[in-house]
């Protein structure tokens, strides 16, 4: 179980609707991001495509 602050979970409730993710999608996407820019990720972590302006082929 996680505890969050209300106003925490419905700011990442909207940014995930927003990407088309569930809530539990979006924060596993952002701690990833967040291993990844401190350079935390361990090599056995899914890697997850990084967002960019480019379209998807």
């Amino acid at each position: 179980m996680l505890r969050l602050d209300e106003e925490v979970y419905r700011s990442i409730e909207k940014w995930a609707a927003d990407e088309f993710r569930s809530v539990n999608g979006q924060m596993e996407w952002m701690l990833n991001h967040v291993l990844k820019l401190h350079k935390r990720k361990q090599t056995d972590l899914p890697d997850y495509q990084e967002e960019t302006d480019e379209p998807e082929l």
